[in-house]
C-alpha cells in the first residue's frame, strides 16, 4: 500500500492521485482571487499591504495542511471574503479596535472554537439540524455561490430602483462569462473530467487576447522584491487593547459570524463530496472542526481574520476530488504563490465566475428535490433558508432564519416533538444576533 493510500484513502474513496491533483488545480484557480482581494481589506484595516498579502497566503497553507492531514478533506481553510470584510470593516471600522487587537481576537476565538469541539458543542449543533434544513443548506450555498459568480462577472448588479439588476451585457466579462457556463455545460455533457479546469484556463486566455485581462503581473513578477514572510503582522497580536475595548462583545461578534458561516459551508461541501449520509451526519466532521480551530488560532498569529472553510472548495470537489491529498496539493500551490503573487491577476474574476455559476446549479441539483416541501412547516424554513443566504449575501443569516421559523410553526403547528432542544437554544441565540445585528 502506498503512502498517499495510507494516509488519504484516495483508491477506498474511488479517486486517484491524478484527480486529487486537477481537482486541486481548479480548485486553486476558483481561490487564488482570495490573495488579491482579502490583503485589500485588511490594508483598509492598516495592515502593510505586502505583508497583508504574504500573512493571508500562509494562513491558507496552514490551514489546508491541517484539514488534509487531520480530516483528510479536499477542502481550502483559509481566511474568507465574508469573515475579512467583518474584520477589516466592522471590527477594526466601527467598533474602532487596532489589526492587532482583533488579531487576539481571532486567536481566542479559535481557542473557543477548540473547547467547543472538544466538548461536541458544536458537533451537537451540526446533529441537531434536521435533514431537510441540511439540503436547504447546500441548495442555499448553491444559490449564494451562483450569486456571486453572476455579480463578479457583472451579469447582476445593484441598483438604486430594483436593488437587483441586468448589466450591461455588452461588457467583455459579461459575455466571456456566458461562453464559458456554455463551454463548461456542453463537456460536462459530453462526460469530459476536466471541463471546470478547461473552461477556466480557455475563458482567462480570451480575456488576456481581447486585452481584457491586464498583464501587468507578467511584468511585476520580474521586476519586484519578493517577501516569503509577513515579518510586520506575525506575533503582533495585541490582547492589551483588547480586553480594554471589551471582549465579550467582539469574542461574540467574531465567534457567532465564523461558527454558524463556517458550520453551514462544511455541510454544503461534506454533501457534495459523499461525505453525508442518509440521516445527515458527517463522518469526520469532528477532526474536521479540530483542524478549522487550530487554523484559526494560527491565522490570528500571523496576522490574518478567522480561517474557514471557503466555498469555492466546491469547484475541486465537482472535479473529482475526494481527499486530503487535494488539499496538499492545494497547500503546496499556495506556498509557490508566495513566489508568484502578481500572476495572479491573469486569472481574473469573471474566468471563474462561469465556474460558480455551473457548481452553484450542481449544488441544487438533487437537494431541493428531495426536500419536504408538502409540509409546509418544513419546507417553508428551507425555503426562506434557500433564498436568504443569496439575498442577504450572507449564509449564516440564511441558516438563522431557517431555524427560527422552523422551531416557530413546528411550535404553532403542535408539533413540539420534532424540536429538539438544541435546535430551540440555536433559535433563541440566532434572534438575539438578528437583533443585534
Amino acid at each position: 500500500m502506498s503512502l498517499t493510500e495510507k494516509l488519504f484513502k484516495v483508491k477506498e474513496r474511488g479517486s486517484s492521485t491524478k484527480t486529487e491533483f486537477l481537482g486541486a488545480v481548479s480548485a486553486y484557480l476558483a481561490v487564488c482571487y482570495l490573495f488579491i482581494v482579502v490583503p485589500g481589506m485588511l490594508a483598509d484595516a492598516g495592515m502593510p499591504i505586502g505583508d497583508a498579502t504574504v500573512a493571508t497566503i500562509w494562513a491558507a497553507v496552514l490551514g489546508t495542511l491541517m484539514i488534509a492531514f487531520i480530516a483528510n478533506y479536499p477542502v481550502v481553510v483559509a481566511p474568507g471574503l465574508g469573515i475579512s470584510a467583518y474584520f477589516a470593516y466592522y471590527v477594526c471600522g466601527a467598533m474602532g479596535l487596532s489589526w492587532q487587537a482583533a488579531c487576539a481576537a481571532v486567536v481566542i476565538s479559535g481557542f473557543v472554537f477548540f473547547i467547543l469541539t472538544v466538548t461536541r458543542v458544536r458537533q451537537a449543533i451540526i446533529k441537531a439540524i434536521p435533514l431537510d434544513l441540511k439540503l436547504a443548506i447546500v441548495a442555499g450555498i448553491g444559490a449564494f455561490i451562483t450569486i456571486i459568480g453572476l455579480k463578479n462577472a457583472g451579469i447582476v448588479v445593484a441598483t438604486p430602483s430594483t436593488m437587483i439588476g441586468l448589466g450591461n451585457m455588452m461588457q467583455p466579462q459579461a459575455y466571456l462569462t456566458i461562453l464559458g457556463v456554455v463551454l463548461a455545460g456542453w463537456m460536462m455533457a459530453k462526460g469530459i473530467r476536466l471541463a471546470m479546469l478547461i473552461t477556466i484556463l480557455i475563458v482567462a486566455a480570451l480575456g488576456i487576447v481581447t486585452g481584457v485581462t491586464p498583464t501587468d503581473g507578467i511584468h511585476n513578477l520580474f521586476s519586484g522584491s519578493f517577501k516569503i514572510f509577513p515579518t510586520e503582522t506575525i506575533f503582533q497580536v495585541d490582547f492589551k487593547q483588547m480586553l480594554t475595548v471589551g471582549i465579550v462583545g467582539v469574542l461574540f461578534s467574531i465567534t457567532m459570524v465564523d461558527l454558524f458561516d463556517n458550520m453551514s459551508t462544511l455541510i454544503g461541501l461534506s454533501y457534495r463530496a459523499g461525505f453525508m449520509d442518509k440521516q445527515g451526519n458527517i463522518p469526520g466532521l469532528d477532526r474536521a472542526l479540530i483542524s478549522d480551530s487550530i487554523a484559526t488560532m494560527g491565522a490570528g498569529l500571523i496576522g490574518t481574520p478567522t480561517s474557514t472553510a471557503i466555498l469555492e472548495s466546491a469547484v475541486g470537489i465537482e472535479a473529482g476530488a475526494r481527499t486530503g491529498l487535494c488539499a496538499l496539493f492545494l497547500a503546496g500551490f499556495f506556498a509557490l504563490t508566495l513566489f508568484v503573487a502578481p500572476l495572479l491577476t491573469l486569472v481574473p474574476a469573471f474566468a471563474t465566475a462561469c465556474v460558480l455559476i455551473i457548481v452553484g446549479y450542481m449544488m441544487l441539483q438533487g437537494t431541493a428535490s428531495r426536500i419536504n416541501f408538502s409540509d409546509i412547516t418544513t419546507g417553508l424554513p428551507c425555503f426562506l433558508t434557500i433564498f436568504m443566504m443569496p439575498f442577504t449575501f450572507n449564509i449564516a443569516t440564511g441558516l438563522a432564519f431557517g431555524v427560527i421559523s422552523f422551531v416557530l410553526l413546528k411550535l404553532l403547528a403542535g408539533k413540539k416533538e420534532e424540536i429538539t432542544l438544541t435546535m430551540a437554544v440555536l433559535a433563541v441565540v440566532f434572534v438575539g444576533i438578528l437583533i443585534s445585528h
